[in-house]
C-alpha cells in the first residue's frame, strides 16, 4: 500500500473572480424594485458559454412560495419554453454574462393576490430563444435564489456558493498551506464577525461586511461561522467544507466486481467504481450524514482506472441511501446500483404501488444509491418451465402504464387469465429499467440494473415473471443498449458542459454518435468498458430476474461505422454484426435458448446472417397493413413480413400489424377509410371487421407475431391522442398516457375481432401443427384486392382468402388438394377440386380454410369467446349498487354455479357462490355477512357467473 505525494487537494470552495448567479439588491425581498440577476455562463454547467448571437438568451422563471410542494413545484411560471418573449429577454452585459431584471416588486411581477403566499426563492432559467441551449447549475439542477425578509440577515459570501435550492459550495483546487479568502456580508449595519475553525479572524463594527485571509493547514472539516449582531439581535450564517487527504493507492483486492459486492454476515460491502483519470472519490450518505469524511475516501487502484472502499458496520436488511463525490463536485449515483431514489419523481409514486417506499434525503440533490444486506428474497416456484418454440413466438406487447390503472406488476399478473384466453405465449415488456420521470416509455433509461419504482418492488416484478412461467408464457425484456438519456452516471462523470454532450475521454459514450441519425447519448460499442457493462446487465436480468430474453431496440445503432446517409447507415456492417454476435454469445452463456429480438432494419443480408445464427428480428410492414386495412390497394402487399419472400430459410420474422412506434390502424381506417356505395370502412363496426381480415394474414403466416396490446380489440386512440386535446397534432404527445379501455371487452364487435384473434393463435397452439407455422412453404398472391395465401406442412394445410377491396371481388385460388376443407372461423365446408376455381367475396369478407377439422382440436379455454358466452339472464339490483343488492339469473342447465366479483382488468375481487343449482331462475342476495359491497371502491365492476364451462358477464356499477 502507498500513498500519493501530491498536495494539491480539493476543496469545497468557490474560484474568488467569479459567481454563477448574483444578485442586486444582495438580499433580495418581495418588495424591492429592481431586482437585477447577473448570469455567468463560464460557471454552472456552460449551457450558454460563449454563447452568439448575444441577443439570444431569455429566461424561465418562477416563484417557489410557501404553498410549494417542493422545489420542482414552480409557482406562476411567467413565459412558454422555447418561445423568444420580449418581457423574457435577457441583457448583454459582458462575454459570457447577461442580466435580467425584475420591476415592480416579486409579488406584482408574479401576480400573487394571495396574501398568505410568500415568495421564498426565485427559480430561473437562462437559455436561448428555442430553448435548446440551457444554463443550469454545475449538476444540471435548476437555479434558486433566495428570497428575504426585512429582518437582520448575514451569510458567507466567500467561498461563493452554487445557487443549487440546498446550496453547495463551487469547486476549487488548493494546496496546502495556500491562504483562502474568506468573506461575510449583512444586509443593514451591525456588527459582524468571522470565524474560522472556531478562531475569530475578523470584526466589522457598524459595517455590513467582513473579510479575511485563512491559511489551510490540514486536511479534513473546515468550518466558517459568519455572526452579525444588532442590539439583541444575532443572527449566523454556518459554512462547512472538506479538504480531502491524499488518496491511498491500494490493489482491488481479489474477486471484487463494479458496484455493490455484499460480505457474508450482512453488515460489510465493498463499492468499487469506474472512473480513469479521477483524482478523487468519497462516499457520502446515510453511513456519515451526507457528508465528506476522511474514513469514506475511496481507495485508488495503482493503474488510476477504480476506486474502492470497503464499509463496515451495517445494520443488516437496513436500507442505505449513497452517492459518489466525484473530484469535490460531482454527486453520481453508482451505475450499478438495483434502486435509486429520485427527487421530484418518488413523492408520486402512491404507496399501493411501491409500500414502505424509502424517502428522498432532505437537503440533497442529484440521484441517490440504495445499497441493502439480506434483502427479502424470492422464492421461484417454476423451475419445470419451457420456452415456447422462438419461431411460433404469439408475443404480446405491452406498455404498463397504459395497460392496467394501477401501473403495477401485481395488477398485471392479475392480467394473465385475459392474455391466456386471447392465446398469447410471450409478453414483451416496453423498457423497465429506472427512466426519467414517472410517465415514459422507457426509452430514457438510465439506470440498467434499477427496475423502476413507478411500476412496484423487484420482487413483485420476480412473482410477476414466475406467474407467467407457471402459465407457459415466456417473458421479453425490451433493452435500449444505444443510448441514454437523462442522468445516467456514466455520462456525468466525463460530460463536456461546454458543448452539452458527453466528454471526449468518456470511457463509454461517443461525444457525437457516428450514425446518420440516433438518439440521446451515444454509447461506443466498440469500447471494452461499454462491452462489459452492458454484458453484466445482460446476465444480470437474466440470472436475477429469469428474464426469457430480449427485444433490442435500435439495434441498427450499435456500430461505429460513419455514415451520412440512412442508406449507408443501413448498408451491411460486418463490424456491427460482430457487436451483436459478442452480445448474443453472453445471453446464450446464461441460456442457450434465450430469445434475442433484433428491431434493425437493415440490409437483407445482414438481416439474414443474424436471422441464420437464431436471432429474431422485426419485420415493419405497418404501412401496407393499414393500408390493406383501409382498403387502398396500391400499396397493400404486406408480403415483405413472410420469411421466404425475403431469402430466408428460418421463420425467424417477427411481423406485426402495429407497435408502439406506428399509428393504430383501426384509427386510421376509422378516420381514413375508403368507401363504395353503402360499404364504409369509417364506420366502427366495418373498421373492426377489417382488422379480423388483417389478422386472418397476419396469423397464419408462418414465424413469429407480435400483438400492440389492446389491438385484438381494436384499440382505436391515435398514439397522438393527449387527455387535454383529444387526438392530438403534430405527435409530440405520443409518449403521453393512452386512456385504458378494458370496457372494450363489452362491445359485440370488438369482442368478435377478440375471438378471432384467439382462435387464430389456438390453432397455432397446437404441438402437431407447430410445422405449418414455423416451416417454409408457403405460397401467396398479396397483390390488388383479393388476397390469397397457402401454408402446408404434412400436419395441417391452410387456404386463407380474403378481399381487401370495399367491392365484391372474385379471384381464382387453387387449394393444395382436392377434398374436404374446413371453415375455420365460422363453420361450414367445401369441397376442393384441386385444380383452379373461383371464389367471390363480399368487401371485407375472408375465410380461412384447414384440411382437417382443426375446430375439434383447439381446447374451450381458446376456443372463440363468442361460442362460451351463456344465453341467459344475470342481473343485479339496484345498479348502482350501496351496501345490498340481488342477484337474479335463470340457468338453462343444472350444473356447479361459480359466481363472483371481478375487477374490469380480470382480477377476482369476490368469491359470492360456488355450488351446484337446478335449471331455472335462482336468487341471491348479496349482503354484509356475504360480501359487503360498500368495502368496494366507488367504480365500474363485473359480475360472472360460470356454468359447466360456460360463462356470462354483467357490468354494474358500485356508488357510495
Amino acid at each position: 500500500m502507498r500513498r500519493t505525494f501530491t498536495f494539491l487537494l480539493l476543496l469545497l470552495g468557490h474560484v474568488v473572480s467569479a459567481q454563477l448567479l448574483t444578485t442586486s439588491p444582495s438580499f433580495p425581498q418581495e418588495s424591492n424594485s429592481p431586482i437585477d440577476i447577473i448570469m455567468d455562463a463560464t460557471l454552472g454547467n456552460q449551457g450558454l458559454k460563449d454563447h452568439t448571437p448575444t441577443t439570444d438568451v431569455y429566461v424561465h422563471i418562477g416563484a417557489i412560495t410557501n404553498l410549494s410542494t417542493g422545489p420542482s413545484d414552480w409557482k406562476y411560471s411567467k413565459f412558454t419554453w422555447g418561445t423568444a418573449n420580449t418581457a423574457a429577454q435577457a441583457t448583454y452585459l459582458s462575454p459570457n454574462k447577461w442580466k435580467y431584471t425584475i420591476t415592480g416588486g416579486l409579488r406584482a411581477y408574479f401576480g400573487i393576490t394571495n396574501p398568505a403566499e410568500v415568495v421564498q426563492h426565485i427559480v430561473i432559467l437562462f437559455r436561448n430563444g428555442t430553448g435548446g441551449k440551457v444554463q443550469r447549475n454545475r449538476d444540471g439542477s435548476d437555479m434558486y435564489l433566495p428570497v428575504y425578509n426585512n429582518s437582520l440577515q448575514v451569510r458567507v459570501t466567500q467561498p461563493f456558493r452554487q445557487p443549487t435550492y440546498n446550496q453547495v459550495i463551487e469547486p476549487l483546487t488548493i494546496a496546502i498551506g495556500n491562504s483562502l479568502q474568506i468573506a461575510s456580508a449583512a444586509s443593514a449595519n451591525s456588527t459582524i464577525k468571522l470565524y474560522f475553525n472556531g478562531t475569530e479572524v475578523a470584526n466589522t463594527v457598524n459595517g455590513t461586511t467582513a473579510s479575511a485571509n485563512v491559511t489551510i493547514s490540514a486536511s479534513g472539516t473546515q468550518q466558517i461561522i459568519a455572526e452579525a449582531t444588532s442590539g439583541t439581535t444575532v443572527k449566523r450564517d454556518t459554512l462547512s467544507f472538506f479538504v480531502t487527504p491524499a488518496t491511498t493507492v491500494e490493489p482491488l483486492p481479489a474477486g471484487l466486481k463494479d458496484g455493490i459486492n455484499y460480505e457474508p454476515g450482512d453488515t460489510s460491502v465493498t463499492l468499487v467504481l469506474l472512473a480513469p483519470g479521477k483524482q478523487t472519490v468519497s462516499v457520502i450518505g446515510d453511513i456519515n450524514n451526507w457528508s465528506v469524511t476522511a474514513q469514506h475516501l475511496m481507495k485508488r487502484t495503482p493503474d488510476g482506472n477504480r476506486f474502492w472502499l470497503r464499509i463496515t458496520g451495517l445494520t443488516p436488511a437496513t436500507e442505505y441511501g449513497y452517492q459518489f463525490l466525484v473530484d469535490g463536485n460531482l454527486k453520481v449515483a453508482d451505475p450499478y446500483t438495483e434502486k435509486v431514489l429520485v427527487q421530484g419523481s418518488d413523492q408520486f409514486i402512491l404507496p399501493a404501488t411501491f409500500p414502505n417506499l424509502k424517502p428522498y434525503p432532505a437537503g440533497q440533490s442529484g440521484i441517490v444509491s440504495v445499497l441493502q444486506t439480506r434483502q427479502p428474497g424470492y422464492n421461484w416456484s417454476a423451475g419445470n418451465f419451457r420456452k415456447p418454440a422462438k419461431a411460433n413466438l404469439m408475443i404480446y406487447e405491452l406498455l404498463l402504464r397504459d395497460f392496467v390503472a394501477a401501473h403495477d406488476w401485481k395488477t398485471l399478473r392479475d392480467t394473465l387469465s385475459y392474455l391466456k384466453r386471447l392465446g398469447i405465449n410471450a409478453i414483451e415488456l416496453m423498457p423497465v429499467t429506472e427512466f426519467e420521470g414517472n410517465l415514459s416509455w422507457g426509452y430514457n433509461t438510465y439506470q440498467y440494473f434499477a427496475p423502476d419504482k413507478y411500476y412496484g418492488p423487484k420482487n413483485t416484478l420476480k412473482e410477476f415473471i414466475d406467474t407467467c412461467h407457471k402459465n407457459g408464457i415466456a417473458v421479453i425484456m425490451d433493452i435500449v443498449l444505444n443510448h441514454t438519456y437523462g442522468p445516467s452516471p456514466l455520462v456525468q462523470l466525463y460530460w463536456d458542459a461546454a458543448n452539452n454532450r458527453p466528454a471526449a475521454n468518456n470511457p463509454w459514450y461517443n461525444p457525437v454518435a457516428p450514425h446518420a441519425f440516433g438518439f440521446g447519448e451515444d454509447f461506443n460499442h466498440e469500447t471494452s468498458n461499454t462491452r462489459n457493462f452492458f454484458k453484466r446487465v445482460l446476465q444480470h436480468w437474466q440470472t436475477e430476474y429469469k428474464i426469457d430474453g430480449y427485444r433490442v431496440d435500435f439495434s441498427k445503432g450499435l456500430t461505429q461505422k460513419v455514415s451520412t446517409s440512412d442508406a449507408a447507415f443501413s448498408a451491411y456492417d460486418a463490424s456491427r454484426i460482430a457487436i451483436i454476435n459478442d452480445y448474443a454469445n453472453t445471453i446464450k452463456s446464461v441460456d442457450t435458448a434465450a430469445y434475442i429480438i433484433l428491431e434493425h432494419f437493415c440490409d437483407n443480408n445482414e438481416e439474414r446472417q443474424l436471422a441464420d445464427s437464431g436471432m429474431l428480428l422485426w419485420a415493419n410492414v405497418w404501412t401496407q397493413y393499414q393500408e390493406a386495412s383501409m382498403g387502398y390497394l396500391p400499396n397493400s402487399n404486406f408480403g415483405n413480413g413472410i420469411h421466404t419472400a425475403r431469402g430466408w430459410t428460418k421463420a425467424h420474422l417477427v411481423t406485426f400489424q402495429e407497435s408502439h412506434d406506428e399509428e393504430r390502424v383501426t384509427f386510421k381506417s376509422i378516420k381514413y377509410g375508403n368507401s363504395s356505395g353503402g360499404y364504409n370502412i369509417r364506420d366502427t363496426a366495418t373498421a373492426l371487421k377489417r382488422m379480423e381480415l388483417n389478422a386472418a394474414f397476419t396469423f397464419t403466416i408462418p414465424g413469429p407475431k407480435m400483438i400492440w396490446q389492446f389491438g385484438e380489440l381494436g384499440y382505436d386512440y391515435s398514439r397522438c391522442y393527449q387527455a387535454t386535446n383529444g387526438e392530438g397534432g403534430d405527435c409530440n404527445t405520443k409518449l403521453d398516457s393512452k386512456p385504458i379501455r378494458w370496457d372494450y371487452q363489452n362491445n359485440p364487435n370488438r369482442k368478435s375481432l377478440f375471438g378471432v384473434y384467439s382462435k387464430l393463435l389456438a390453432l397455432r397452439n397446437i404441438p402437431n401443427f407447430l410445422p405449418t407455422f414455423t416451416g417454409n412453404d408457403v405460397i401467396y398472391n398479396l397483390a390488388g384486392g383479393f388476397k390469397w395465401i397457402k401454408v402446408s406442412s404434412d400436419s395441417l394445410k391452410l387456404m386463407v382468402v380474403g378481399n381487401f377491396d370495399v367491392v365484391p371481388t372474385t379471384g381464382t385460388v387453387t387449394f393444395q388438394n382436392a377434398g374436404t376443407w374446413y371453415n375455420y372461423i365460422t363453420g361450414g365446408t367445401r369441397t376442393a377440386s384441386g385444380s383452379a376455381e373461383t371464389i367471390t367475396l363480399q368487401p371485407g369478407e375472408y375465410i380461412v380454410y384447414t384440411n382437417r377439422d382443426a375446430n375439434n382440436l383447439v381446447t374451450t379455454p381458446v376456443r372463440n369467446i363468442a361460442n362460451r358466452i351463456l344465453d341467459m339472464r344475470l342481473s343485479m339490483y339496484p345498479n348502482p349498487v350501496n351496501k345490498l343488492a340481488t342477484i337474479v339469473y335463470d340457468l338453462p342447465e343444472s350444473g356447479v354455479v361459480n359466481i363472483s366479483v371481478m375487477s374490469l382488468v380480470g382480477q377476482k375481487v369476490a368469491q359470492l357462490y360456488n355450488g351446484f343449482k337446478p335449471k331455472g331462475t335462482q336468487q341471491l342476495t348479496m349482503n354484509t355477512s356475504l360480501f359487503n359491497p360498500g368495502s368496494l371502491a366507488a367504480g365500474n365492476y363485473l359480475l360472472k357467473l360460470e356454468l359447466n364451462g360456460k360463462m356470462k358477464v354483467q357490468q354494474f356499477k358500485v356508488a357510495h
